[in-house]
């Protein structure tokens, strides 16, 4: 437990075998279970995550590959039923070792006491983000977090980091079914929060960088760019302008 809540960790993997266990590894003690959605792997993910020997894994295995945003919705559903209470806290870590666990305080921390229903790790308020973050992946990061703030009317300054917390109570009220099931999963989860007047917080955490294969592919920024335009319109609708 962490100030009194329940804290489950959900780590979205897939073809993630040589990094799963050191991810498992490093979640810290005080974390009460570890939910590992295994999204179609071929290179034996599951039987890695199960082989870190953390009694508190959990390990779900999607039939087919259903997307990043799939995984974390099957690691929300069963979170929820190891952790029910409203101040629970729901963290995401992905399988490819790129979040540092020390960070993960910082980010439970603001939903533990009730100062935020969600919060994202923002990569690019560290003193080192540039010489570590490769330049396209940064110029493309500060863009999209440009424009999903401008789409959902509050300002994000790393909409695509996938290190996040998020109260049991904010869970519940999100619509898990209509949430965008791959690339482009955090704007269009960004939307939903703030149509819903949850309050989004943003701590700094560190990006690593190792042995982790890049699945970003130049495809998905028109895909993301949709959603982002999809998000503006849901609020244009929603709140028109006076």
């Amino acid at each position: 437990m962490w100030m009194g809540s329940r804290v489950v960790v959900v780590v979205p993997a897939w073809d993630e075998a040589p990094r799963i266990g050191r991810v498992v590894r490093g979640i810290p003690a005080w974390v009460d279970a570890i939910v590992v959605v295994d999204d179609a792997s071929d290179d034996g993910t599951s039987e890695a995550a199960r082989a870190a020997g953390d009694p508190r894994v959990d390990v779900l295995r999607h039939d087919s590959n259903r997307g990043v945003g799939a995984a974390i919705t099957t690691g929300y559903r069963r979170a929820r039923l190891i952790a029910p209470e409203a101040r629970d806290v729901f963290a995401v870590m992905a399988g490819d070792g790129q979040m540092d666990p020390g960070d993960l305080p910082a980010l439970v921390t603001p939903v533990a006491r009730g100062e935020a229903d969600y919060v994202k790790g923002t990569r690019f308020r560290t003193r080192d983000v540039a010489r570590q973050m490769p330049p396209a992946r940064l110029l493309g990061g500060l863009v999209l977090s440009w424009a999903t703030s401008r789409a959902i009317g509050v300002p994000v300054s790393d909409s695509q980091c996938g290190y996040t917390a998020i109260a049991g109570e904010a869970c519940n009220r999100l619509d898990l079914e209509a949430l965008w099931p791959r690339y482009g999963y955090p704007n269009d989860l960004l939307s939903q929060l703030t149509m819903r007047r949850l309050r989004i917080a943003e701590v700094p955490v560190r990006a690593v960088y190792a042995d982790e294969v890049s699945r970003l592919r130049p495809r998905h920024v028109p895909l993301v760019a949709g959603l982002v335009a999809r998000a503006w319109m849901r609020r244009m609708l929603a709140y028109p302008p006076l």
